[in-house]
């Protein structure tokens, strides 16, 4: 569910290393995961691209608490990194730009038309990457490829749309 594709940046950590989090209080029967694109050319090619768990939680609100406990170790200069909570059945639950000591949520869609618009306008997004990609501007194809990766970091399955817009409002 999370295959978003996301630019390559450093990340605040040794590659497939994850941060510090507590490994021995891990219950893999928690409902929620906290995850991390890994985009690298070499998992990309291999078919190993699925996200990176950093953790598991019990509650939704726990998950978001980890994210911000992940954005608060990435390096003030670094890249923003999407995170994505996700559910038992790998379903998007949440997603959010953490950078800087913060997340910055993503709000889901409301309705299925909503989904349709903001599929169509990260498709035209990641069209104008192309273009850019093939006039020589690297730097215009990695910020529309990151404003796709926003846009499509809203499209929540809907069974979670109005359960993660609710937490939060409670978390605002």
């Amino acid at each position: 569910m999370f295959d978003l594709p996301l630019p390559i940046h450093p990340t605040a950590y040794a590659r497939g290393v994850p941060p510090h989090f507590p490994s021995d209080d891990v219950d893999h029967s928690h409902p929620f995961a906290l995850t991390l694109s890994r985009r690298a050319p070499a998992e990309l090619m291999s078919g190993q691209a699925a996200p990176l768990v950093l953790a598991r939680f019990a509650t939704l609100a726990e998950a978001m608490q980890g994210a911000i406990d992940h954005a608060e170790r990435i390096a003030p200069d670094a890249a923003p990194q999407l995170l994505a909570i996700l559910d038992r059945d790998e379903r998007l639950v949440l997603a959010g730009a953490a950078s800087d000591h913060a997340v910055a949520w993503c709000h889901p869609v409301t309705s299925t038309v909503e989904a349709r618009g903001v599929v169509t306008e990260a498709s035209q997004l990641r069209a104008q990457v192309g273009r850019a990609t093939a006039w020589g501007e690297p730097d215009l194809a990695q910020r529309l490829r990151y404003r796709a990766d926003l846009l499509e970091a809203r499209l929540v399955d809907p069974l979670w749309r109005a359960f993660a817009a609710r937490a939060l409002q409670v978390a605002a």
